[in-house]
């Protein structure tokens, strides 16, 4: 989500950014310039690699002298059933960007966030307690990126202050179409998409970067966006056998047509023309790569 990067550059920071696409952080880097950020560097790395993870970090500390924030962005996301994968160690990637990178990354960054007082923004989800069918690796992934931070808490103590975010669907290259296949290649499917994410509303990017941004500066431990996907985890609490069976139903439920995409809750968007209503015109872009 460059857009939190745009949000920090528009306060004056300094930033380090850092993505497998070197061409691409250029493009975000020279807007943080022009927004306001005095000083921007680029690292090519991959956080599923944990030797990536050790050079960006120092090289960060060695330009800037020191780390304030670690904000912990990288993430993909799977789109198939457990028993359609063709080979379950496709899905690895998965468990790798998504938890191990930022594993990696707080493992080499914790004592220079120790020095400085520092805070990490941790993006997990609301996935992480919504059992979204077909997603179950991301879930996994996202749960298990926010136990790892509750138990960060403990061991920082008040050393290192951690913000743990769970948005829900919100623009971005997932919500694009762009996913894991049951063949463990990355492919771009509007189909699936709108299958997957039929009645949840996707939030505005810009938007919830500017939340995430300013709550994270204002010290919270926690930000959800939108908010009322806080109701969710309510849910959740009091009454699971609903959230299962709502899930089911307008994600497992076909009807009508002979196509598996064809669930209720797709259907129901279609029939009531709301997809113009509840997602962001710039999730219907045709110019997303699948690398």
């Amino acid at each position: 989500m460059q857009h939190i990067a745009y949000e920090y550059a528009s306060r004056g920071a300094c930033l380090a950014l850092c993505a497998r696409r070197e061409d691409r952080l250029r493009e975000v880097a020279d807007r943080c310039r022009h927004i306001g950020s005095p000083d921007v560097i680029v690292i090519r790395a991959d956080v599923s690699n944990a030797h990536d993870c050790k050079r960006m970090v120092d090289q960060t500390v060695h330009h800037f002298n020191r780390l304030d924030h670690l904000v912990n962005n990288a993430g993909i996301s799977q789109i198939c059933m457990l028993e359609e994968a063709d080979d379950i160690t496709n899905l690895r990637p998965v468990m790798d960007i998504n938890f191990w990178g930022s594993v990696y990354t707080t493992k080499f960054a914790a004592p220079h966030l120790r020095n400085c007082r520092g805070r990490i923004i941790a993006l997990s989800s609301a996935a992480s307690w919504i059992p979204l069918p077909r997603m179950s690796v991301y879930n996994a992934s996202k749960a298990a990126l926010a136990q790892f931070y509750e138990t960060m808490r403990v061991e920082f103590g008040s050393d290192v202050k951690i913000t743990l975010v769970t948005p829900g669907f919100i623009e971005s290259e997932m919500s694009q179409g762009k996913f894991l296949s049951h063949e463990g290649k990355m492919v771009v499917d509007y189909d699936t998409r709108d299958m997957q994410v039929n009645l949840s509303p996707v939030g505005k990017v810009e938007g919830t970067a500017r939340a995430i941004v300013k709550q994270a500066l204002r010290g919270e431990r926690y930000v959800t966006e939108p908010s009322w996907m806080k109701m969710s985890y309510v849910w959740k609490v009091l009454w699971p056998e609903a959230v299962e069976w709502m899930n089911h139903l307008t994600n497992m439920v076909t009807v009508g047509g002979e196509s598996r995409h064809d669930t209720l809750g797709k259907k129901i968007m279609n029939i009531a023309g709301a997809q113009g209503i509840m997602y962001p015109t710039s999730i219907q872009s045709s110019e997303m790569k699948s690398d």
